[in-house]
């Protein structure tokens, strides 16, 4: 039975690499075998890979410093905090709140075995990222150190140790996550909150990491004592991975003692964890009076409680905002010194600092995608929005409005703190700002077209029209090609033209452009939306 329910849940995780969503039907068998070959290059080949160079860059100076141990201690600590966050989210869905709690508890079926189903799950996805991160840094030490007994048997006992503490620290995570979630009134903001948070810090220590490895190689042996010193615990965890036997042994009682008391725990409050729906709210009823709204506000507020409902929806398509806000926040803190830079690097070139300018405002806004798959998001509901008292084009109208609405103020406010730095005649400071809204229009008109003209309505998750959709990739794509369009023509011979003609000139092809898509879609588009 166990071995079933764990192959059940196997199926669950890995269900997009056997289903296809988006036309509804199972994958082909050369399809799921390119699918978990494209997963076994990213894991193996780009994961793998990079803590593999990781490895190499840190093993040699530490081992040869004497201080062999305190490269598993990094090694290991980012092998748990990689090994928690990749599978803290699974075990909050696959073990607290999966969908088929309560199917599987109405069935003649073992509790003991749902939870030992569930905890094999967790654990496998945990070993399976922590994994990624030890194992080649066990193999390197193995081959540029040493290969003796003590060393493998201490490596290997790294390795399942660390799995253990994952699969306990998961549990203790997705339980307070799943606690949290249960009693959230608006789950998709604070699910956005904290995936910027995670996508912040991994790009903070990302060009953090070179100046950190040069920091701890160079001081290794002064950072080594102080750690021993100061925190002996990990001292004595880093040796184990040199050999030291009574390490390993006291390593894997303490990993057992805490796994029994994790399962014990689980085992005697599992089914008040998963039947927990947290705190019903009783409200009551007050008559009050509905204030009518337009047509145009009503539609518009639909298409912002949708993108409001949906982390997905937000963070893949409304990224734009965040980046805008947080350029504008950039040029106040840092503007002064980048203004300096860039005049120094493109002084020579006339104009070339505000055309670049703007190419990098059309850039940021280009993020903004929320039009392209707002039509295929009606999906089966679609005769809805059909029947309503409305005409099709007020319906794309207020898909439009919103990207808009959501695109223009943050460009005008990265726009304003921008305007100052540039040492430039008026007219060519208002053109860097029109152009960019121009693009913005476009933008917003181009996402629209291909959205409606390659709308998908049949789709079962809403993940299919946000990332898997081709009008999605070719609104980003051509926004991005703008950009280098504009900062690109003018670096190689626009600059003869002068700035205030060439923006001119990408003014007039942008709006003309934009003028086409908007008749196309209030001529056509509209047809494709009601057949």
């Amino acid at each position: 039975m166990v071995g079933i329910l764990v192959k059940k849940q196997l199926a669950e995780i890995f269900k997009a690499y056997f289903y296809n969503t988006k036309k509804n039907k199972s994958r082909s068998k050369a399809g799921i075998a390119v699918m978990f070959a494209l997963f076994a290059i990213l894991m193996v080949g780009v994961l793998g890979g990079m803590f593999t160079y990781l490895s190499f860059s840190l093993c040699r100076p530490l081992a040869q410093a004497g201080v062999g141990w305190l490269y598993f201690v990094i090694m290991s600590l980012l092998s748990i905090l990689l090994g928690v966050f990749g599978s803290v989210f699974n075990t909050y869905s696959g073990l607290y709140l999966a969908k088929d709690n309560d199917l599987l508890l109405s069935m003649p079926i073992p509790v003991r075995a749902i939870l030992i189903s569930r905890l094999l799950g967790v654990y496998l996805m945990g070993l399976m990222y922590s994994g990624i991160v030890l194992l080649p840094a066990v193999i390197v030490y193995w081959i540029f150190v040493e290969a003796s007994l003590p060393a493998i048997a201490g490596g290997l006992t790294l390795i399942l140790c660390i799995s253990i503490l994952v699969l306990v620290l998961s549990c203790i995570l997705g339980w307070v996550v799943a606690k949290i979630s249960v009693r959230m009134k608006n789950r998709s903001f604070t699910t956005v909150a904290v995936s910027l948070v995670f996508i912040g810090l991994y790009y903070f220590f990302y060009f953090k990491a070179q100046t950190l490895l040069q920091t701890l190689i160079s001081n290794a042996a002064v950072y080594g004592e102080e750690i021993r010193g100061a925190a002996y615990g990990l001292y004595l965890f880093g040796r184990i991975g040199e050999g030291y036997w009574m390490g390993m042994l006291i390593l894997i009682l303490v990993m057992l003692a805490a796994f029994a008391a994790t399962f014990l725990v689980l085992s005697r409050t599992f089914i008040d964890i998963v039947t927990d729906t947290g705190k019903t709210e009783r409200k009551i009823y007050k008559e009050k009076t509905v204030k009518q709204r337009s047509v145009s506000s009503a539609l518009l507020g639909k298409e912002f409680a949708r993108f409001t409902s949906s982390a997905g929806y937000m963070l893949n398509c409304g990224l734009g905002i965040l980046i805008l806000m947080a350029g504008g926040v950039m040029l106040l803190w840092k503007g002064g010194m980048v203004s300096e830079v860039l005049y120094q690097v493109f002084g020579e070139t006339r104009g070339a600092i505000p055309v670049l300018a703007c190419a990098a405002l059309c850039m940021m806004a280009s993020m903004n995608d929320m039009a392209a798959p707002s039509v295929s998001l009606e999906g089966k509901n679609l005769w809805i929005v059909n029947t309503l008292p409305v005409t099709p084009w007020q319906i794309l109208k207020a898909k439009l409005s919103m990207q808009l609405y959501l695109t223009v103020p943050p460009l005008l406010f990265c726009s304003i703190c921008l305007i100052p730095l540039l040492q430039e005649k008026p007219a060519i400071k208002v053109l860097v700002v029109v152009l960019a809204l121009a693009f913005s229009v476009f933008s917003a008109l181009f996402g629209m077209s291909l959205g409606t003209k390659r709308a998908n309505f049949s789709w079962t998750s809403e993940m299919t029209p946000v990332k898997q959709s081709l009008a999605v990739f070719l609104t980003m794509m051509s926004g991005w090609i703008y950009a280098l369009a504009l900062g690109g023509i003018y670096m190689f011979g626009g600059f003869q033209l002068g700035a205030v003609t060439y923006f001119l000139i990408f003014l007039a092809a942008t709006l003309l452009v934009s003028l086409i898509l908007y008749l196309w879609l209030k001529k056509r588009g509209v047809k494709l939306l009601v057949s």
